[in-house]
């Protein structure tokens, strides 16, 4: 019997505890759906084509660029599908070319290859703290997570660590070092779009890859990225 009466009180206990849940959970969606966030941590995938370069530069390999991080989103309407995002967040670049950088001691010196150099890939590779700040639309609400987005901003970049490299054709030979000539402030445009889970990234750098002393044949090199690539955003 008291075991029968211990059940009873057990199953009780658990429909009233039902009943509250229920009655709460009707009383706080519309709070929920009045307050609800989207699309504050991403990771994307980008390839780097380099625009502006100086004559008989090409471009090889798979320059790539990846990107992870937090976004708060700031909602400022009632329906909460448009307002204003700010993070934080870590990126790194490589950019594959033809122009090789040696490092002087006091200068970097940059050239193209000539015949008696045996060369398998050189690149400029950068390690960064971004922080991004769009303006963001999107046909979501507190119960949908399917939906159309257009996020269109701003983005800074600190390099905290800037290399170029050189990879002889055996692999015998492999150079690196830091390499203050890139900049260590990078900034652009960008523009995220795209339905779900798949979304187009578009990143066009503001400014050279290069500082200004940076020269190949006494001319400046200008070099701009442009990035495209795809972009996930979770929760």
């Amino acid at each position: 019997m008291r075991i029968i009466r211990a059940v009873i009180i057990i199953i009780s206990c658990f429909l009233s505890f039902l009943k509250v849940q229920s009655q709460d959970s009707t009383e706080v969606e519309p709070i929920v759906a009045s307050r609800y966030l989207e699309d504050q941590f991403y990771a994307g995938l980008a390839y780097n084509v380099l625009l502006n370069k100086p004559e008989g530069v090409i471009q090889r390999n798979l320059s790539y660029g990846l990107q992870l991080g937090f976004i708060k989103d700031i909602p400022i309407n009632t329906k909460r599908n448009f307002g204003f995002g700010l993070g934080v967040g870590y990126g790194t670049n490589s950019y594959y070319s033809n122009i090789i950088a040696e490092d002087l001691g006091s200068d970097i010196n940059y050239r193209l290859p000539i015949a008696a150099d045996s060369l398998n890939r050189t690149k400029f590779e950068t390690h960064a703290v971004e922080f991004p700040f769009e303006l963001r639309w999107r046909t979501s609400n507190a119960t949908d997570y399917k939906f159309w987005r257009i996020y269109g901003g701003v983005k800074a970049a600190y390099l905290f660590s800037r290399k170029s490299k050189f990879i002889s054709e055996n692999k015998n030979s492999n150079i690196s070092f830091q390499n203050n000539d890139i900049s260590q402030w990078q900034y652009g445009l960008t523009l995220n779009f795209g339905y779900n889970t798949w979304n187009v990234h578009l990143y066009y750098s503001l400014n050279p890859l290069l500082e200004n002393n940076a020269t190949l044949n006494n001319e400046a090199i200008e070099i701009q990225p442009l990035r495209v690539g795809v972009i996930f955003y979770i929760l």
